[in-house]
């Protein structure tokens, strides 16, 4: 019993991605503290082998030369275009490419998902396979987050079924395992209490029509069941901000 124990939470370490995302305007923090708040997430990731830490573009260059000094192989995450999405494709490729510089391993890029939403395709297809390409081009996964409280069931499969038609259009079958639909960014403003990160449904509806792409459930994965349901459902990644809730220590935050 206690080998597969320790099998299961090994496996579930390099399901997660921990997350902390809040501005010091958000949480009421400094500057200072807010920082100690990302590298205690660092720390953390590295003594429990998480997969990544997803953090603001602004830590990124520190963050990556704090991992080198520590010899660990934990990955650096940053959002882009976050957390609205409609920043123009120019503004986005721009915010990608200095992350790029900073040292950053994976781009989770926020869709343009009003522009989908009124009907303007050409504009999300051009900022996807931008994007995509200046993340694959430097051999970095990218991840596109698609927030699926703010779309209906119907939009949810929609957006998710053309990114993975524009991805087979565009980019070769050995990319796609680095080209992942997400589901939320965890900041969407939901009404009467409505989730506004992943759920079973909303991921699923993601699984049904990603293809070949891999998925990422972020927000709303709270306990150990619920990221091992989400696991056996097939999703690739989980985003927490909750991490080690997720491992069975702990609470998890009323947050992401």
């Amino acid at each position: 019993m206690y080998p597969f124990f320790i099998f299961v939470i090994m496996e579930i370490n390099q399901y997660l991605d921990s997350t902390y995302l809040k501005t010091p305007e958000q949480s009421g923090l400094t500057e200072e503290q807010t920082f100690d708040k990302v590298r205690e997430l660092t720390d953390e990731a590295i003594a429990y082998n998480f997969k990544e830490v997803m953090i603001r573009p602004n830590y990124v260059k520190l963050i990556k030369d704090y991992l080198i000094s520590k010899n660990s192989d934990v990955l650096v995450g940053t959002v882009i275009g976050f957390h609205e999405g409609t920043y123009s494709v120019e503004d986005k490729l721009k915010e990608a490419n200095q992350a790029i510089l900073d040292g950053v391993d994976e781009l989770d890029y926020v869709i343009n998902y009003e522009a989908f939403k009124a009907g303007e395709l050409e504009l999300v297809k051009k900022e996807f396979v931008e994007g995509t390409k200046l993340g694959l081009d430097f051999d970095k996964t990218v991840k596109w987050i698609i927030e699926i409280a703010a779309l209906s069931d119907a939009q949810i499969a929609n957006l998710t079924a053309n990114i993975w038609t524009w991805a087979q259009e565009n980019f070769e079958e050995k990319d796609f395992s680095r080209i992942f639909v997400k589901s939320s960014t965890g900041f969407y403003v939901t009404e009467g209490g409505k989730p506004n990160g992943a759920t079973f449904e909303g991921v699923k509806i993601m699984l049904d029509n990603a293809g070949k792409l891999p998925v990422k459930a972020a927000g709303g994965v709270k306990t150990p069941a619920d990221a091992e349901k989400m696991i056996t459902m097939g999703i690739q990644r989980i985003g927490t901000s909750s991490a080690k809730a997720l491992l069975g220590e702990g609470e998890a935050g009323a947050g992401y």
